[in-house]
């Protein structure tokens, strides 16, 4: 082990151990309140470019296992927790995340004071950060830190989107004789998705964000679904100009940053929060279906529903915590999304039903077509 530094850009320092895994990296440092899914956070493309911060004390007692990854690789820029558990315990593991991190070359460090980390970045917002093993000199980490990009006007998306289209098949008694076939915009999916669209009869065509809207059309998919993904939606012009084209073409479903590219092809606008929302205990009221579910959240970004124009388009889900927007709909068109995460990775499944709205919308669609 050694002694760690982590530089914020107000100037705030504090201090830990590095594993082992040494050097410097830096990005955009937020926390999460999750008390498991770390292994589901590090993999997730939507925290590309972001140092994470994990307010659970004891991070790693279930270890690592090679079915729950939610991508090929893990995105998060930098790990900080309190303690490392040592000694994991899980009949699936393979690992344990220690070790995974140091394979991976990720820089993670403990013996910080997550709760003062925590609250700081509660008061002052996310902010940039670096960590190093190396240098704890304040003004050269300064100079460093004029170099860091922010996260607003940051495209990271071409970081973690795939660079050739793929086909993930449909699942059990569907594999040979898919439901519904589901083109699927990546700009950072997650597996689960994939995964949970293959358990209800998808088969899903993935294809690399900035895909042009008639090579989609092409496909004669039954629907399109827009992906999460990470940095700051707004800049994706090239996702959204091709979203625009497709409205009213076809049903279409978007999660997380494909919320917010829909909402800003719908006419809207997007602004960055405060401290964003990351975390497995969010609650969000549906008012379609009239409930309340608890949901998983990662973003820092967030639909203005005064920008909307509420002759077109509804809010149809409202997060309970700070009545920001957690789902849209369209009024005319079979067009809806949702902010945070159903398919449940990490967290409970009580937003999963979602996806079942989506298999109806392409039902009605295919229904209409072939009647």
């Amino acid at each position: 082990m050694k002694k760690a530094i982590i530089y914020l850009e107000d100037g705030a320092m504090f201090y830990g151990r590095s594993l082992g895994t040494t050097g410097e990296t830096d990005g955009e440092v937020v926390f999460n309140t999750s008390m498991s899914g770390y292994q589901e956070i590090l993999t997730d493309p939507s925290y590309a470019g972001q140092i994470v911060i994990m307010t659970y004390p004891l991070i790693g007692n279930y270890g690592i296992n090679e079915e729950d990854v939610e991508s090929r690789a893990v995105h998060v820029k930098g790990f900080i927790v309190k303690e490392f558990c040592r000694h994991h315990s899980n009949y699936r593991a393979t690992q344990s995340l220690i070790d995974y991190l140091d394979d991976n070359r990720i820089l993670a460090v403990e013996g910080v004071d997550t709760r003062a980390l925590t609250r700081h970045l509660r008061e002052k917002g996310s902010m940039r950060a670096i960590i190093s093993t190396d240098d704890f000199d304040s003004e050269s980490l300064a100079r460093k830190m004029e170099q860091v990009p922010s996260m607003e006007g940051a495209d990271w998306v071409q970081e973690v989107a795939c660079a050739e289209p793929y086909v993930w098949p449909a699942d059990g008694e569907y594999r040979d004789h898919p439901r519904f076939k589901v083109a699927v915009i990546d700009c950072g999916v997650k597996w689960n998705i994939l995964r949970i669209f293959a358990r209800l009869g998808c088969e899903c065509h993935v294809v690399p964000a900035g895909t042009a809207c008639e090579e989609i059309l092409a496909q004669k998919p039954d629907g399109l679904f827009v992906s999460n993904g990470p940095g700051d939606p707004a800049v994706l012009t090239y996702v959204i100009d091709e979203l625009k084209k497709a409205i009213g073409k076809l049903p279409i479903f978007g999660i997380c940053l494909g919320n917010q590219m829909l909402g800003i092809a719908l006419g809207g606008k997007t602004y960055k929060l405060k401290f964003g929302h990351h975390g497995a205990n969010h609650p969000v009221m549906d008012h379609v279906h009239d409930r309340i579910g608890i949901t998983s959240q990662n973003h820092g970004f967030c639909v203005d529903p005064a920008s909307l124009d509420q002759q077109q388009t509804q809010e149809i889900l409202v997060n309970l915590n700070d009545q920001t927007v957690e789902g849209i709909r369209h009024k005319t068109f079979p067009i809806y999304s949702i902010q945070h995460h159903p398919e449940a990775a990490p967290g409970p499944h009580d937003a999963q039903y979602l996806f079942e709205d989506f298999i109806d919308l392409m039902k009605n669609y295919k229904d209409t077509r072939t009647s």
